[in-house]
C-alpha cells in the first residue's frame, strides 16, 4: 500500500467546506466559497477561491447529487461566494509542493470533472451557466468555459484571463486551450494574446473576443444570469416532476491488498504489481419497468455497480500509483446481466435510466484514460455481457481461454444492443467502431451475433479478443504477458497505451486528454516550471523565474 495518506473521493453535503448547494424549483446554485484552512493536504492556504482535489471533490459529488436526488433541476448557475472573486483557480502553492504524479493525478480528475459538465449537458439535458461575478483566472475560467454559457459582470474590475504561461511557465491544462479553439470558437491571434497577459480581459472585449457569452452591469447581472439559466432550462428534457434517489454512503471494506464492494472487488499483488479488478452481475431479480427502477433507487444494480466501479478505479489510480497493471475480470450470471440491458434499453426515455447510464458512460470512460496497462481475463465463471462486456472493450489486450473439451465450463461472452454506441468513448464513438476502426461491415457481422453465447472459438473468429489460449496453457501464456509488462517502461507504456487506445477522428476531449494533457505533463517537469528558479516554484516569493531560454 502506498505510504502517502489515503484519497477517499466521498463526500456529502454535510461535510463540505467549499460548496454550497441550492435549489430553487428548476435552477440550482453551486456558490464557490473556499475554506482556505480547508486543503487537502498541509502546507498551503487556498486563497481567492483557489482549489486543491478536495473543492474538486466536492463539485463532482455536488454535480452528481443534483442529476440523481434533483432530478427536476434543468439549469446549474456556477458562482463564487467570495466579494469580486469568482475563482482564482488551481492553488499555485499546492502546485508548487506537489509531486509530478500528484500533479497529473489532480489535473486528470479536475479534466474528467469538467468534461463531465459538458457530458450532462450533451447527453442529459442539465445545462450550466457560469455566474462569473469577480475576478476569474486560470482554473476558474476553464470551470467557467466548461459551462454552456458565461455570464460576466461588467464592473470595470472583473475579468477572465489564462495567466498559467506568463505567470506560472505551465499550460491552463485542465482544458484551457481546447476550449478556447474547439468551443468557443476564439480567433487564434485573440487567444494568443489572451494566453499571455496575465491582467486578462474585461467587459466588452472579453464578450467581443467570445470569451464571455454575455455581460451585465452589477445591477442588471442577477437578472441577467436568471434570464439565461431559464433559457437554457426550456431546452433541458430533464423532467418536470418526479422524485430523486438518494445517494446514500457506498459500503466499502477495505485491508492492506484488498477493497471489496458488492459488485467490484479489488485484489492487489504487490510483488508483481497488478490489480484484479472484479466486477459481478447482479444477484437477485432486477425490476423490469421504470416504476420499478425508481423504486430500487439507489440499490438498482447499474447505479450500484456505476457507483462502485467508479470510486475503485479513482482509488487505485491516486492511492496505488505503483500498481501498473490492472486484471480485467468478472464473475456471476451473464444472462442477468444482458436483462438488465434490455431493460435499460426499452426505458432510456426515463430519467433514472438515462442518469445512470450517463454515470456508466463517463465510468467507463474514465477506465479509458486510466494511465495503466488494462489487460482482459475471461476465464471459467465470467459474465462479461452487454454493460459489463465494455469493461473487457476497454482492455488493451483479452485473453479468453479455450475449452473446447469441456463446453460446460467454457467461459462465454455475449453483445447487447447497448454495445453499439450507447457508451461511447470520449472519441464519440462505441469500444466497438474503436476497435475495428469504424469498418461498418465487421461491426454488422458482430452485431449479427448479438445475444449469442461466445465462445474462445466464436469470439476469437469475430475479432473480439486478443488470445485463446487452452488450459494447457491459460496459466503460462497470462503469467508471462504479465510479466512482460511489468518489466517495460511505465512512462513509455502509458505514451503508447494513450496513442492506441484513441484511434480516429479527434475530439475537444481527446485532445484534452491526449495533445494537450501530454504537453503539460513535459513542462510540469522541466526546470523551467519546477526547477530550483522555475516559475511555479518561485511563484509569490519576490524572486523571477530564471529559463532556460533554449527552444526544445
Amino acid at each position: 500500500m502506498s505510504t502517502a495518506p489515503q484519497i477517499n473521493y466521498e463526500t456529502s453535503p454535510e461535510r463540505y467546506k467549499h460548496w454550497t448547494l441550492a435549489v430553487d424549483g428548476q435552477i440550482a446554485t453551486l456558490t464557490m466559497n473556499v475554506d482556505e484552512d480547508g486543503g487537502l493536504k498541509e502546507g498551503y492556504k487556498l486563497k481567492l477561491n483557489s482549489y486543491d482535489l478536495g473543492v474538486d471533490i466536492e463539485l463532482h459529488d455536488a454535480v452528481q447529487r443534483i442529476r440523481f436526488e434533483h432530478p427536476t433541476v434543468r439549469t446549474v448557475v456556477i458562482t463564487g461566494g467570495r466579494d469580486r472573486v469568482f475563482c482564482s483557480g488551481a492553488n499555485i502553492f499546492m502546485l508548487g509542493k506537489s509531486s509530478h504524479a500528484w500533479k497529473v493525478n489532480f489535473c486528470k480528475f479536475t479534466n474528467e470533472t469538467r468534461n463531465g459538465l459538458e457530458d450532462s449537458s450533451r447527453h442529459g439535458g442539465l445545462k450550466f451557466v457560469a455566474a462569473v461575478n469577480g475576478a476569474c483566472a486560470g482554473g476558474g475560467y476553464e470551470l467557467a468555459a466548461a459551462c454552456d454559457e458565461i455570464i460576466l459582470v461588467d464592473d470595470r474590475s472583473s475579468s477572465v484571463s489564462l495567466p498559467e504561461v506568463p505567470l506560472l511557465g505551465v499550460l491552463p491544462g485542465t482544458g484551457g486551450l481546447t476550449r478556447l479553439t474547439d468551443k468557443r470558437k476564439v480567433r487564434h491571434d485573440h487567444a494568443d494574446i489572451f494566453c499571455t497577459t496575465s491582467e486578462g480581459v474585461r467587459g466588452q472585449r472579453a464578450k467581443d473576443w467570445k470569451l464571455v457569452d454575455e455581460i451585465a452591469k452589477p445591477a442588471q447581472f442577477a437578472d441577467t444570469v436568471r434570464k439565461h439559466a431559464l433559457a437554457l432550462a426550456g431546452k433541458s428534457a430533464r423532467p418536470a416532476q418526479a422524485n430523486g434517489v438518494k445517494l446514500t454512503p457506498l459500503k466499502r471494506t477495505q485491508s492492506e491488498n484488498a477493497v471489496d464492494y458488492e459488485f467490484v472487488s479489488i485484489a492487489i499483488d504487490r510483488a508483481n504489481r497488478t490489480a484484479t479488478l472484479t466486477v459481478k452481475s447482479p444477484t437477485v431479480a432486477q425490476p423490469k419497468d421504470a416504476a420499478g427502477i425508481e423504486a430500487a433507487g439507489v440499490r438498482w444494480w447499474p447505479l450500484q455497480f456505476a457507483r462502485e466501479l467508479d470510486d475503485a478505479i479513482l482509488h487505485l489510480r491516486t492511492n496505488e500509483p505503483d500498481i501498473g497493471t490492472w486484471v480485467l475480470k468478472s464473475s456471476g450470471n451473464a444472462q442477468a446481466v444482458l436483462d438488465v440491458d434490455a431493460t435499460i434499453a426499452a426505458n432510456r426515455e426515463n430519467w433514472l435510466v438515462r442518469e445512470t447510464v450517463g454515470f456508466l458512460r463517463r465510468t467507463l470512460a474514465r477506465l479509458d484514460v486510466t494511465s495503466r496497462s488494462l489487460f482482459a481475463f475471461i476465464e471459467s465463471g465470467s459474465c462479461f455481457a452487454g454493460t459489463l462486456l465494455e469493461v473487457a472493450l476497454a482492455a488493451d489486450r483479452s485473453y479468453m481461454l479455450a475449452l473446447p473439451d469441456d463446453p460446460q465450463q467454457a467461459p462465454r461472452i455475449a453483445l447487447s444492443e447497448l454495445n453499439f454506441g450507447v457508451y461511447p468513448m470520449v472519441t464519440a464513438e462505441s469500444r466497438l467502431a474503436r476497435r475495428f476502426y469504424g469498418d461498418e461491415s465487421t461491426i454488422e457481422r458482430v452485431r449479427e451475433a448479438k445475444g449469442e453465447p461466445l465462445d474462445a472459438a466464436r469470439a476469437m473468429e469475430l475479432g473480439l479478443i486478443t488470445a485463446d489460449p487452452d488450459d494447457l496453457d491459460w496459466a503460462d501464456e497470462t503469467r508471462l504477458a504479465l510479466e512482460e509488462r511489468a518489466s517495460m517502461s511505465p512512462d513509455a507504456l502509458t505514451g503508447m497505451e494513450a496513442n492506441l487506445r484513441f484511434n480516429g477522428k479527434e475530439t475537444m476531449e481527446t485532445r484534452i486528454f491526449g495533445r494537450l494533457t501530454a504537453w503539460q505533463n513535459w513542462i510540469f517537469i522541466r526546470p523551467n516550471a519546477v526547477g530550483e528558479l522555475g516559475a511555479l516554484k518561485v511563484y509569490g516569493s519576490g524572486t523571477k523565474a530564471q529559463f532556460d531560454l533554449n527552444r526544445v
